[in-house]
């Protein structure tokens, strides 16, 4: 593969982009509006800085604590050479409105739109004529399943989930899952390419909703923002219980805030439609939450434009 197109410029949209760039591939991200570059730019812009300070944490004293796995392996970090693909990667990536010119000779197209059922059938709809036949088609949706979507792409046999971890070049697994048509060749393909942009790729063997790691996180943070919208605490504390009682990096609104508002919310909504996003025991369990009360507030901060920190301001507010 070569020709690499990332559809929607999003939080991850536009990590994948950077990162499969770094690796030296052709990148192009496909974007609905001129406004929508105006939303992508600056996350390649920050992006590029990002990659740059881990490099530079890489290489201090504390090298091994701050290692970043999908930028290079332990024993053959070049500091230079990385800084060079960087600078590469961030004058390499091209912003496309012209859904045919950007699909034209893709080798790969990753969907990274909304996740959103109506959004994404139109948007494979829209696609499916223009794509050469040799394209591979994913979609990083973060709960749908691959199968809803198969019949939409023109391609049943060439299209499967490739689902990444927030900070890919830091949390560096991808997450590939196959539906009932996808075809061997499709799937090999996809976790050898998984492999060349430096991910750990994770088969995934039976279609489920929220994918591996999302079916540990989603209930995690739904009982974090739960607990706010009922009055119990207020986010800094709640995130402040799980951060100093398990050591983790981050609590349940610090990753809403890095995750976005608009995302979440659409999770959210996703939770009460699809029944197979939860195991029977997790799904009990989490009935009782109020979920009329957290898409209420979902609803509140996207309106006064908090939608995380790609905004300056979600639950928390971000200098810039």
């Amino acid at each position: 593969m070569k020709k690499v197109v990332i559809a929607g410029g999003g939080v991850l949209g536009s990590q994948i982009a950077f990162q499969a760039a770094y690796c030296g591939f052709d990148v192009t991200i496909w974007l609905r509006s001129q406004g929508s570059i105006g939303r992508t730019q600056p996350k390649i812009d920050n992006l590029r800085k990002s990659y740059i300070d881990a490099i530079g944490l890489m290489d201090s004293p504390q090298g091994e604590a701050n290692w970043c796995r999908g930028i290079a392996d332990a024993g053959s970090f070049e500091p230079a050479k990385c800084l060079e693909q960087v600078e590469k990667a961030y004058s390499g990536i091209k912003l496309e409105l012209d859904m045919a010119a950007a699909a034209a000779d893709a080798d790969i197209i990753i969907e990274s739109v909304a996740e959103n059922v109506k959004d994404k059938i139109a948007f494979y709809q829209a696609l499916a004529p223009l794509m050469p036949e040799k394209t591979l088609l994913c979609t990083n949706s973060s709960t749908l399943l691959p199968s809803n979507f198969a019949k939409y792409t023109g391609r049943p046999e060439k299209y499967l989930s490739l689902h990444f971890a927030n900070s890919i070049w830091k949390n560096n697994t991808a997450e590939v899952m196959a539906q009932d048509k996808t075809s061997k060749d499709a799937f090999d393909a996809v976790i050898a390419f998984a492999n060349d942009i430096r991910m750990v790729a994770l088969p995934v063997n039976k279609e489920k909703n929220g994918y591996l790691l999302n079916s540990m996180l989603v209930p995690f943070l739904f009982s974090g923002l739960d607990l706010y919208v009922n009055g119990v605490s207020d986010p800094a504390s709640i995130d402040k219980a799980w951060k100093y009682g398990t050591g983790a990096p981050r609590g349940p609104f610090e990753i809403f805030d890095v995750v976005g508002i608009t995302t979440a919310r659409n999770i959210a909504l996703q939770y009460q439609k699809v029944p197979g996003l939860f195991t029977p025991i997790l799904r009990k369990m989490m009935m009782p939450y109020n979920f009329k009360g957290m898409l209420q507030l979902f609803d509140k901060m996207i309106a006064e434009g908090k939608l995380g920190r790609s905004t300056g301001e979600g639950f928390y507010k971000y200098s810039k």
